[in-house]
């Protein structure tokens, strides 16, 4: 059975991407960090970029399940 999720891209992932959203259709369930490897085929994903699965924060690791939201974040810097 084919895994449909939605991949969302925030601030500058967004500008640097010229897009805001993907989807991805996969047979089985994916990391977070393979989930953006087949949806951002041309760029590596930058250093320290934060993701969130369903509106939490998880790690790279994570496990994306059938229906799941995912969203890329650029690391936060203030000063």
């Amino acid at each position: 059975m084919a895994v449909a999720i939605k991949v969302h891209y925030f601030a500058s992932l967004k500008e640097n991407l010229g897009r805001e959203s993907d989807s991805l259709n996969i047979e089985k369930a994916i990391s977070v960090a393979e989930v953006w490897a087949r949806a951002v085929l041309s760029e590596p994903m930058p250093e320290n970029t934060l993701a969130a699965v369903n509106m939490e924060y998880v790690g790279l690791n994570h496990q994306v399940q059938n229906g799941d939201e995912v969203a890329f974040f650029p690391p936060v810097t203030g000063g």
